[in-house]
């Protein structure tokens, strides 16, 4: 089976972690993306989060948050997870149709691997269960 192997950027704030919609796709991820030749985890992620939401992710800041792997059809997703400082204004690219903050309560618009993370998240008290209950 195909193995998916990707990095994502875990930013919470309030209660509620960064989600972003690729244009032309109607399902929210976790920002990220898949690395390109022999980049490293911190390379892939410093380009992605560039890429898709203008801000430069500050790499001593960075602390892997966990690793998830889902199937999918014909392969398995592996998102390894990492928080992270950044500098700048976060701002959709050209790359990315809408970005939105979300709760636990939003675990079903989001794909497989990425529910993983939010049931970790929530677990240990990072993600609000609900909007109410965000702060």
């Amino acid at each position: 089976m195909r193995l998916i192997d990707t990095v994502a950027w875990v930013r919470i704030e309030g209660g509620r972690i960064l989600c972003a919609r690729p244009k032309g796709k109607d399902v929210f991820y976790i920002p990220g993306g898949k690395r390109e030749g022999g980049e490293t985890d911190l390379e892939t992620l410093v380009r992605e989060i560039e890429e898709e939401l203008t801000v430069a992710l500050v790499p001593e800041s960075v602390v892997h948050v966990g690793t998830y792997e889902a199937p999918i059809p014909a392969a398995v997703v592996r998102m390894a997870c990492y928080t992270a400082d950044y500098s700048g204004t976060l701002a959709v690219s050209s790359e990315i149709e809408e970005m939105a903050w979300f709760t636990y309560a939003d675990r079903p618009h989001v794909p497989p691997v990425d529910q993983l993370l939010f049931d970790d998240l929530v677990a240990d008290g990072r993600l609000a269960q609900h909007p109410d209950l965000a702060n």
